[in-house]
Order: structure tokens, then C-alpha cells, then sequence
């Protein structure tokens, strides 16, 4: 056997053992929801797809600072642009508007996370996490089409309201025991924490709701979703994302059952807000950090490779446990991936 086969084989074997072990949550970026172009764009494919859809002025505006040498992206560009005030900017909420435009219309297949969702609710685990950053309703279709039942902080039929206290539920059923029956917690309770919001998400009188796809949207509605990045770090202190952002740092920081896996799937760890709760799970010793994702920059490999207790597989190069080596050819696919957790 080659070098390269051998560290392949080793980092196959300790991917396999992660992912069957205990107590594991999952991270999905927007690599999950690509679909290798048959679902939702990519963060760097958005303006394109949304720019006819601004007023001329903002256009010209965001696509100024987008010309910028050193911009990294819409999201970067929206920041340039914000003065940090109280409320979003027009350029804000007209691109808020246009992602959940473009979004509604676009009608992905649900097979891979229909795959996802199965595997992951059969874990022997009482709570499976689920934090995405993606704004896109690909898990809440893929529960709805395999029946499986998902806590996301609402409740409700046609107009849901958030109560972070949902996530302390535990859906129960009676089974037959020797002395009667005996109500008994389920195993596999699926939570999502959509970190960044969604486009089913309305503040209304400063409460946050969630709606149907196709329910129309009213004049004194605002959307939850939080494109740019430094004012993630100042929205996340309102509910619900103050709510979401506590549970995730408590999942993967504080407890009181933190993680010992967490894996990062379709995230190129580009977010510092969301990287610094990530780093702090690092240094415990019982923790493990898998990421797989198409690619990273050469600054974001760097910061997690050389750490002994995460794993990283993409089609460039691959890292075990602070080895670096060759790349996966097929793991790092969100559709290859989703038969293996």
C-alpha cells in the first residue's frame, strides 16, 4: 500500500469512528445546500443572481464596494456600507429581500437531505443538534418528506411564535413493559438551530414568527435573516437569535451535555463569529472537530490542520489529527457524505 492510500485509509477509519460515536451535532454550511448546482447558490453566487433585483442606486453602491480590491464578497460589501446603527440599512433589507426572492424560487431536490435526516434521527443519542447557517428551508422540506418531526424553537400551525423553551421538550411515547406501560423519552430529537435566520422568518412587533413559503409578506414585517458579518455579532443579542446563539455555545462550550463531536459539512470556517465558539470547543480535551467541505483558503486550512484533535477532508488535501495529507475524491461531497453519518 502507497503513502497515500495508507493515510487515506487511516483518515477513512477515523472519520468512520467519529461518525458512529456518541453524542455528535452537525454544522451545515452552504455547501450542504449547493447541490453541485441543483439547490441553492453559493454565497459567492448570490449577487449575480439577485442584483436586477435592487434599485439602481443601491446596485450601484454594493457593486462599488464590491469592486474593491481586498472585498470579500456580498456580505463584505454590506458591511462596508453600514454605519452600524440601530437598524438594517436599505441595502440590507433590499438584499434580505431579494435572497428570500430568489430563494422561493428555486425548487431543490430533497433526496440527499431526505438521506440526511433519516440517518441522523436513528442515532442512539436523546438530542441531535443540527446548526446551519444557510437561510434556505432544505432540512425543514426533507422532515416534512420523511415525517420526521424536528424542534426549531416554534411552535404553532399557520402563524408560528419562537419559545426557546421548545427545545426543552421531550417527545415521549408509552411501550409495553412487564409491570405496565411506561412513558419513555425518544431517542434521535432532531434540533435545528438556523444560526442565521431564514427566509420562513419575520420580526413582527418585535416578536419573531415563522410563516408558510408562500404566505405574503407584510408591509410592517421585517425579515430575520443577518447577510453581513459584523453585525451578526450585535443582532444575535435579540431573540430568537439570542435564544439560538446561547444553545450553541452551550452545545459546544459550556453544557451541560456539550458535544463531543461536532461536524462541519458544506463550511468553508470563514465566519469568525460562528469560528470562535468552534475554537473554544477545541481546547477541550473530549471534543472532536470533522470538517468537510469542497475547499478551504489557505489561511482557514492553516488555523485548523495543525490541531490534534480535528479532521479535515476536502478535494485539495486532507488533514488527520494534525497530519496533513492528500485529498478525499468523494467525501467532502455533501452527497456522499449524507449515506455515511
Amino acid at each position: 500500500m502507497s503513502e497515500t492510500d495508507s493515510f487515506i485509509a487511516v483518515l477513512e477509519r477515523s472519520i468512520r469512528a467519529q461518525l458512529t460515536g456518541r453524542n455528535v451535532g452537525y454544522l451545515l454550511g452552504a455547501g450542504a445546500s449547493y447541490l453541485n448546482g441543483d439547490g441553492y447558490p453559493l454565497a459567492s453566487r448570490i449577487w449575480d443572481g439577485i442584483k436586477d433585483e435592487i434599485p439602481e442606486k443601491e446596485r450601484s453602491e454594493i457593486q462599488a464596494k464590491l469592486d474593491i480590491e481586498g472585498t470579500e464578497g456580498l456580505e463584505h460589501a454590506l458591511d462596508l456600507l453600514d454605519p452600524g446603527g440601530p437598524k438594517p440599512t436599505p441595502h440590507r433589507n433590499l438584499v434580505t429581500g431579494a435572497i428570500a426572492k430568489l430563494f422561493s424560487q428555486i425548487d431543490p431536490p430533497t433526496d440527499n437531505h431526505r438521506e440526511f435526516i433519516k440517518r441522523i434521527s436513528r442515532r442512539n443519542d436523546s438530542f441531535v443538534p443540527v446548526f446551519t447557517l444557510n437561510y434556505d428551508p432544505l432540512i425543514e422540506l426533507a422532515s416534512d418528506d420523511e415525517r420526521i418531526q424536528i424542534i426549531d424553537g416554534f411552535s404553532g400551525f399557520y402563524r408560528s411564535s419562537f419559545d426557546q423553551n421548545n427545545f426543552d421538550l421531550i417527545p415521549s411515547k408509552y411501550s409495553n413493559a412487564p409491570k405496565g406501560r411506561v412513558l419513555r423519552g425518544n431517542n434521535g430529537i432532531l434540533h435545528l438551530y438556523k444560526l442565521h435566520g431564514s427566509i420562513e422568518w419575520f420580526s413582527v412587533d418585535n416578536s419573531p414568527i415563522r410563516v408558510s413559503l408562500d404566505h405574503q409578506m407584510e408591509d410592517s414585517w421585517r425579515r430575520l435573516m443577518i447577510p453581513p458579518q459584523y453585525r451578526k455579532a450585535t443582532e444575535t443579542t435579540t431573540q430568537p437569535y439570542s435564544a439560538l446563539w446561547t444553545r450553541f455555545r452551550a452545545w459546544l462550550v459550556h453544557g451541560p451535555r456539550a458535544l463531543n463531536r461536532l461536524v462541519c459539512i458544506g463550511y468553508g470556517m470563514r465566519d469568525q463569529h460562528v469560528n470562535d465558539v468552534i475554537e473554544s470547543a477545541t481546547s477541550r480535551s473530549d471534543f472532536t472537530l470533522l470538517i468537510f467541505t469542497k475547499s478551504l483558503t489557505e489561511d482557514a486550512f492553516q488555523q485548523w490542520a495543525g490541531k490534534d484533535n480535528v479532521l479535515i477532508v476536502t478535494s485539495e488535501r486532507c488533514s488527520h489529527f494534525g497530519q496533513e495529507g492528500t485529498e478525499h475524491n468523494r467525501l467532502w461531497d455533501f452527497e456522499a457524505l449524507c449515506k455515511e453519518v
